[in-house]
């Protein structure tokens, strides 16, 4: 997508402790009254809207993070009980710049997308880094927490596909994953995911020490 056809105004779904990156997949399950009014309308026109993390769970309109993801509807099933089974492809991150007043029941903003042009780019891969070494890293804690992943998969992605996808599939916090958002060079996002996991592995062995 060009970056003139980007919409400066988008619907927004706040989710909390879930973060979606460009060029990647989001599987979703809408089944509140104000999503399915948005995937509606989303439906209607461009097929797309953002995502973003809540601050808390607070009231009706929680403050949410000022970063978050554009992504456009891939795939949408319709289920017996009116649920909405969609996919969605992840496209640029955007900054928020302040909320739209609408007659609707979910929440717009005016967003602007300048920090991360680079998203619509193709990854250069980083030749110097050691890929290998961030896999293992990655391949361990994995095992240490016992949750399941197609690590012959994750071995196949290139690096940014790499920090996009483990931020997304690990069980971090929610400030944790926006932190990952929020880097824009992907040296910066190595370097952040890789500090993450070391501090949850160091987490995860003083607390079995404790019990």
């Amino acid at each position: 997508m060009k970056k003139n056809n980007l919409p400066n105004k988008i619907s927004i779904f706040p989710l909390s402790e879930a973060i979606f990156f460009p060029r990647t997949i989001l599987p979703l399950n809408i089944f509140e009254d104000r999503y399915i009014q948005l995937v509606n309308d989303a439906m209607k026109e461009n097929r797309m809207f953002g995502m973003v993390q809540p601050k808390s769970r607070k009231g009706v309109s929680p403050e949410v993070y000022k970063i978050g993801c554009l992504g456009k509807i891939v795939s949408f099933n319709e289920t017996e009980d009116k649920r909405f089974i969609i996919s969605l492809s992840g496209i640029i991150r955007f900054k928020i710049k302040n909320e739209i007043k609408k007659e609707k029941l979910y929440r717009s903003f005016e967003v602007d997308y300048s920090e991360f042009l680079n998203d619509l780019e193709e990854e250069n891969q980083m030749i110097s880094y050691d890929k290998k070494d961030l896999l293992k890293k990655i391949k361990i804690f994995f095992q240490k927490i016992n949750y399941p992943i197609d690590y012959n998969e994750l071995v196949k992605l290139n690096l940014d596909q790499l920090v996009n996808t483990v931020g997304m599939i690990s069980p971090f916090s929610v400030e944790e994953k926006q932190k990952l958002i929020e880097t824009i060079k992907i040296e910066d996002k190595l370097k952040v995911l890789s500090e993450i996991i070391s501090f949850n592995l160091l987490d995860f062995e003083e607390n079995k020490t404790v019990q």
